[in-house]
């Protein structure tokens, strides 16, 4: 059996490599951490022309210069690794600032082959270059790809078998440094060829090439301190003759080779002038536009979510309200009692409730993968980066931000991307504040039931801006008392925009619906059947109670309502009642749980999940509706968030003082509200 061939997949970020990876990997593909970091590793299989390809998808970086812990990630993977092939990812309409890293790759001697992706841009800008002459002055194989539509991804893989087989790499793709560095760098070479025979030469080369760039990671790795004094030694003879540091000297021979490659082999359109990203850019980046804009478009999509969603939802709800009739019905009378409950009470009603809104979720969902692979999310943290920096955070922080719209467990994870501990650990702790979709599902069930049509987008709008202006300031209070320092700059390159695909989009919002059907499935369901044993039991003997409060009694006889009206002095100035606590306990596990337990504990009454929004109409002012989200927004991450957050920061030290001090928070700002409704006869 020929041997397996394994790849390395090299890029820039915003070159779509991604797309490659997926377009090579399809559904065969796993994730798991790097050893020792909390940098996510994604590899996939395929087979190509008899041959098993395994790919590792390597973090997205500029150079091999590790100045960040995926520059350094990617490094180790490539020299420590034994890949056969290394692919690197290059942006066709933007190859000179993409070559650099390839320049780097080819002088690290791994076999190389180079995809220029994104090709159809680059047609689509008028850009011509000639992949034969291209390919004979860097020495290296290039192919055409467009990764999101699969074009040239078959080619790829020949490519990718061919390389596999050659012999290894010994050249450097031509780059001269000029006599003074060239010096420096063969003798170098001799010493590393004296101490150590084993090396080959190209590698020799390039450990040269990083002692006089001053690369940390390889000094530490030289044990000669005769080396490393000959290298500081050819570094201060560099700088006396030619007035720069090395580092800045090879960074420009290669810029200046790669020019030339360029000259040679690429064409550029005469007058290309404004693109029309530049063109979009110059309206939603705008100094004054860009933020109203922002929200403008937030505000479209929560408009969206319930225009679009709410009937999809009404369909839901009846299908529901039929199977719980036709059960109701047709229940064999010798099994009715606690298991004719627990199915219509406690799975339809529970899990039932919280299924409804997947339309609502879906929609969310579809405008948000839209708005992300059109390119116009980047742009929101770039616009955010202002307001970030006030608060000493960076505008790379607003991206897990981002992500926790849709859920706080990936948008904490998310924040390895950030340069330092004290701004990844501000991030992590004020994620939680951004509106998941598991606080949509309580927001879709309330907002429905006591604001009219005209007032719900606003509505759901304000709980998602109240969200990001709390994070804001409780960023802001961390960096000023906790967290001192200075914060990071932030650079961060705006990806050209484009029409998302009908494929990505689709898969995308599946993978994002399934996670929460399977939530629904598993936790929920487990939630549901829990809460409704709490709600259900201890059983009393409703003929001793006066007629007409029979179920309430019962409910507060049971183990929720036991534990509810313990908590009733505290709920209270919160205008909170015991049904409300038991719901909020159970939204620790979910946040969904909130809508199932209020759905079991009103299945009394009315069976149907239409029939909450009647029910809690009936109990409840809209000034307490409003406190519920409020609360719920706030207070309380769920076990999963608590839980990633103890992984990510390395102790549960901050994820126990993030559930204590948001709950505490929740539990303030609610009580003042509600007082203040009430004082001023507002909602009540």
């Amino acid at each position: 059996m020929q041997k397996t061939i394994r790849v390395g997949l090299a890029g820039n970020p915003n070159t779509g490599k991604t797309s490659v990876f997926n377009a090579i990997a399809g559904a065969r593909q796993r994730v798991a951490n790097y050893p020792g970091v909390t940098v996510e590793k994604k590899e996939g299989t395929r087979t190509h022309a008899g041959r098993r390809i395994d790919v590792i998808d390597l973090p997205g970086i500029y150079s091999l210069t590790t100045q960040s812990t995926e520059e350094l990630i990617a490094r180790r993977v490539l020299i420590d690794e034994e890949l056969d092939v290394v692919v690197d990812v290059l942006d066709a309409s933007n190859l000179e600032r993409n070559l650099y890293l390839a320049v780097q790759l080819a002088e690290l001697g791994v076999q190389l082959v180079l995809a220029f992706n994104m090709s159809d841009r680059a047609r689509a800008r008028g850009i011509e270059y000639d992949e034969a002459k291209l390919s004979r002055l860097f020495g290296i194989p290039i192919v055409s790809t467009v990764g999101r539509t699969g074009e040239g991804i078959p080619q790829l893989l020949d490519e990718i078998v061919l390389a596999a087989q050659r012999q290894p790499r010994s050249g450097a793709a031509g780059v001269r440094y000029g006599r003074d560095i060239e010096e420096a760098i063969g003798g170098l070479e001799r010493m590393l060829a004296a101490g150590n025979g084993n090396i080959p030469a190209v590698r020799r080369r390039w450990l040269a090439v990083k002692l006089l760039e001053d690369d940390a990671d390889v000094r530490e790795k030289i044990e000669s301190e005769e080396l490393l004094r000959s290298a500081e030694t050819g570094i201060a003879a560099i700088e006396q003759n030619c007035g720069e540091h090395p580092e800045v000297l090879i960074a420009n021979h290669r810029y200046a080779f790669i020019s030339g490659v360029c000259e040679e082999g690429v064409r550029f359109p005469r007058d290309e002038g404004e693109t029309f990203s530049d063109k979009v850019d110059s309206v939603v980046t705008q100094r004054i536009l860009a933020l109203p804009i922002f929200l403008g478009t937030m505000y479209l999509v929560f408009f969206a979510t319930f225009t679009l969603g709410n009937p999809v939802t009404a369909l839901l709800e009846n299908l529901f309200a039929w199977t719980a009739r036709v059960l109701e019905t047709s229940w064999p009378s010798a099994l009715s009692g606690p298991l004719k409950s627990l199915v219509i009470d406690g799975i339809i009603g529970g899990v039932g409730g919280v299924i409804v809104f997947l339309p609502n979720i879906f929609f969310l969902f579809l405008a948000i993968v839209i708005l992300e692979d059109s390119g116009y999310m980047a742009r929101a943290a770039f616009i955010m980066d202002r307001f970030m920096h006030k608060v000493g955070l960076q505008g790379k922080s607003f991206i897990p931000m981002l992500i926790g719209f849709g859920c706080s467990v990936p948008a904490i994870m998310a924040t390895r991307t950030l340069d330092n501990r004290r701004d990844r650990l501000i991030t992590m702790l004020v994620v939680p504040l951004m509106s998941c979709s598991a606080r949509l599902t309580v927001y879709a069930l309330i907002i429905p039931a006591f604001f009219p049509q005209p007032r719900q987008a606003p509505m759901l709008w304000l709980m998602y801006v109240i969200g990001i202006v709390l994070a804001i300031i409780g960023a802001s209070l961390l960096r000023a008392t906790v967290f001192k320092g200075e914060s990071a700059a932030f650079v961060m390159e705006l990806p050209p925009y484009r029409l998302p695909t009908l494929k990505g989009a689709a898969l995308h919002v599946w993978e994002r619906a399934w996670l929460y059907l399977r939530k629904a499935g598993t936790t929920i369901l487990a939630f549901s059947i829990v809460l409704w044993f709490l709600t259900a039991y201890p059983r009393r003997d409703v003929d001793a109670t006066p007629p007409g409060s029979a179920a309430t009694a019962e409910l507060s006889h049971s183990f929720a309502g036991r534990l509810g009206n313990l908590m009733t002095p505290v709920l209270a100035p919160m205008g909170f009642d015991w049904r409300i606590g038991t719901a909020l306990i159970g939204a620790i596990g979910a946040k969904e749980v909130f809508v199932a337990q209020m759905g079991i504990v009103y299945a009394i009454g009315d069976t149907t999940p239409e029939g909450l929004r009647t029910q809690l109409r009936r109990n409840y002012p809209p000034l307490v509706a409003f406190c519920i989200m409020l609360f719920v927004l706030i207070g309380m991450p769920c076990i999963a968030t608590v839980a990633v957050t103890r992984r990510e920061a390395n102790s549960w030290k901050w994820a126990i003082a993030q559930f204590c001090i948001l709950t505490t928070v929740a539990y303030v700002l609610t009580v003042i509200v509600y007082q203040l409704g009430v004082l001023f006869g507002i909602g009540v």
